[in-house]
């Protein structure tokens, strides 16, 4: 499932990011991935516990938190904190897939990579280049979206940043642990959602929206890992 969820930040809350971000010192994107990521990152980031990242970062779990959409389509049962990437000067991310298992900071609790989000903090005219590219079974697909927008695509995804030739590319990322591990799963759940919420938008609670609802849960219930 590859699912663009538009204004999930407000251009206000946009700008005092970036007025946060941009007067941030940042580092070497490659000092957070393994040997054979640093082949091909190219970017800076954000160190896990500047004052910036912290206080955003919040903000952004909490938005998150209560943001229908987002809950429908990656269930999560948790996420790790936002990060932040910079690329300009022709930076770039080669093809790659996201580790399989990470750790937050200070805790030892794993968490089993399900859901990548791109959250986008600059407008598609600040720079060129520095598409999000997703291959799945259906394409490839590239992804430049709105200051405040976010793309949710499934970690297990091919995917590359193409080169930044003008300006600066800053977003956050994150990886969310769903309850529901496999993404057809993820999917479906999340289309019978969706049509569920429009049809009681319609109807009503009537008797075939409830019954509806019931099979959502059931299956949610059959499939759910806790």
């Amino acid at each position: 499932m590859l699912l663009h969820i538009p204004e999930v930040l407000s251009k206000q809350d946009v700008r005092e990011m970036r007025r946060l971000l941009d007067a941030a010192d940042w580092t070497d994107g490659r000092a957070t991935v393994g040997e054979q990521g640093a082949k091909v990152k190219q970017n800076r980031q954000l160190p896990v516990d500047h004052p910036a990242a912290v206080q955003i970062g919040a903000h952004i779990r909490q938005v998150l938190a209560r943001h229908p959409v987002f809950t429908s389509a990656a269930l999560p049962l948790r996420t790790l904190a936002p990060l932040f990437n910079r690329y300009e000067g022709g930076e770039q991310y080669g093809f790659h897939v996201d580790g399989a298992i990470m750790r937050q900071r200070g805790t030892e609790q794993p968490l089993r990579s399900d859901v990548s989000s791109t959250l986008f903090l600059c407008e598609p005219d600040e720079y060129e280049g520095g598409e999000l590219e997703v291959v799945d079974t259906y394409g490839t697909h590239e992804v430049k979206l709105p200051a405040g927008d976010l793309i949710v695509y499934a970690s297990t995804s091919l995917h590359r940043v193409m080169p930044v030739t003008r300006g600066a590319r800053v977003c956050s990322f994150f990886w969310t642990q769903s309850m529901i591990r496999q993404d057809w799963q993820r999917a479906m759940l999340f289309e019978l959602d969706q049509t569920i919420q429009k049809l009681r938008g319609r109807l009503g609670d009537d008797a075939e929206t409830t019954a509806l609802t019931g099979h959502y849960h059931n299956l949610l219930r059959l499939w759910a890992e806790t």
